[in-house]
């Protein structure tokens, strides 16, 4: 009976003091990420009174119906990488074709020799604006490898021609282009060297648990693309291309391509374009994110797309994202420039202390409330309980934020909804976390561990 009672106490007082320590590490941790979060939300709050209260008083806000022409109005190539695209590359360029305002453009679509289907469903379009480029490699290589072919593709273009295009626009196979975006990057592209507008993802209509995974990414890009890409321009810091809705000046590309050996992008990354943008502002480049509504009171200038709506798909292409920027982006571009590119950096690569912070602070609930069952008391640190007090009113007012940015993109009720889904990111965030640490080899070539895509079936979803 002794022995049973010292092993039962001997269990408690480790169990105790596990959910001590883990407490303890995930309030330090929850509290240090939330006042790092709170600084950025300062700085922009403080950028966006001081603009209220003088730039807008003095002019108005611009938008596609006040927007200057272009002084030399070019052409525009917009390249898009298709590796097992057939369900959805036809639909999107057929939209393309009809939607886009721009006179002046062509359409380059990288494809794959063990893609057929690819291949013809582009071929079957018919537009002579189209210029399927094939390959010799196999797929899936990288979409950088696929890219560079595109570049390849349209330097003979011009060579053909004569003529030069004025900037290189990036998209994926399943966005919905906007009608006025070529026109916003006809006039901006001659003030700065790389422009991006806003990403907002498409909500899905199915299933609720669909709808819930897919819109984890509206949450997500309402709060990036609203404040913390803004933020990042106004400190001076690299404005990250999102891959898509992301026009380069065409000098500036070719100046990149020849730091490459006449390629401008890095075919062993798997988040070239997150590179792009601080390649750019690493040779001295302008960037600039751009939100800039139709008219007063109407829809911004954006990309729109559906993103994955199942947590499979949600957690294979956020593992590509942290492989891509937090673990080979720490190998590859390591930390170069100012304080405040630095710090924009950080938070940049945070994604996998991120990720364990949070499963420990989730481990940490769960074994208090298994403590609190069992009667037990850990025994707290006197410095814990101000911790919390100060962790549980940043999380307040993260969700706040989260809801208010949500709410000016898509509306009050997804504003609310946003608060609950946030335990579901962070799930995601856990998962793809864990998964990019065990697939992440450095040195490797990666290839492109890409999703299914859906388009909308009417334009304007």
């Amino acid at each position: 009976m002794g022995a049973i009672e010292s092993a039962a106490q001997a269990a408690a007082w480790l169990l105790a003091a596990l959910t001590r320590e883990l407490g303890l590490f995930a309030a330090i941790g929850l509290a240090v990420g939330g006042l790092d979060d709170l600084a950025v939300d300062g700085l922009w709050i403080g950028r966006s009174l001081w603009r209220r209260a003088t730039v807008y008083r003095r002019h108005a806000r611009m938008t596609m119906a006040t927007l200057p022409p272009p002084e030399e109005p070019g052409a525009i190539a917009i390249f898009i990488g298709a590796w097992s695209e057939s369900a959805v590359i036809g639909a999107m360029l057929r939209a393309a074709l009809a939607g886009i305002r721009h006179g002046d453009y062509r359409i380059y679509v990288g494809t794959y020799p063990n893609d057929p289907e690819t291949e013809r469903a582009v071929l079957g379009v018919g537009d002579a604006r189209i210029r399927r480029v094939g390959g010799v490699l196999p797929g899936p290589t990288t979409k950088a490898e696929c890219l560079n072919r595109i570049w390849q593709s349209m330097l003979a273009d011009e060579r053909a021609s004569g003529r030069r295009f004025k900037a290189i626009v990036l998209h994926d196979a399943e966005d919905v282009i906007h009608p006025h975006e070529l026109d916003l990057y006809d006039r901006m592209i001659e003030r700065f060297d790389l422009v991006q507008i806003p990403v907002l993802p498409l909500l899905a209509n199915e299933s609720r648990w669909a709808w819930t995974i897919s819109a984890t990414y509206a949450d997500e890009f309402a709060e990036s693309h609203q404040k913390s890409l803004v933020l990042r321009e106004a400190v001076g810091a690299a404005v990250p291309s999102a891959g898509v809705g992301c026009a380069i000046q065409r000098a500036m590309m070719a100046r990149i391509a020849e730091q490459g050996g006449g390629l401008p992008f890095s075919a062993d990354s798997l988040t070239e374009d997150y590179e792009l943008g601080l390649r750019v502002r690493a040779m001295g480049g302008r960037s600039a994110f751009i939100a800039m509504p139709v008219a007063p009171g109407k829809g911004l200038v954006a990309v729109r797309a559906h993103f994955p709506e199942t947590i499979e798909a949600a957690v294979r292409q956020k593992t590509r994202w942290i492989i891509g920027i937090a673990l080979a982006g720490w190998d590859r571009l390591r930390w170069d420039g100012g304080v405040t590119e630095r710090w924009m950096r950080l938070r940049d690569r945070r994604a996998p202390i991120a990720a364990l912070v949070l499963a420990v602070a989730y481990g940490a609930l769960l074994l208090s409330i298994v403590c609190r069952i069992a009667g037990i008391r850990p025994d707290w640190p006197d410095a814990l309980e101000p911790i919390l007090t100060l962790t549980g009113a940043l999380l307040v007012w993260r969700l706040a934020m989260r809801a208010l940015f949500v709410t000016k993109a898509y509306g009050w009720r997804e504003g609310l909804c946003a608060i609950p889904r946030v335990f579901i990111a962070n799930i995601i965030e856990i998962a793809a976390a864990w998964r990019a640490v065990l697939h992440y080899v450095p040195g490797t070539t990666p290839i492109w561990d890409k999703t299914r895509h859906r388009f909308p079936e009417r334009v304007g979803e």
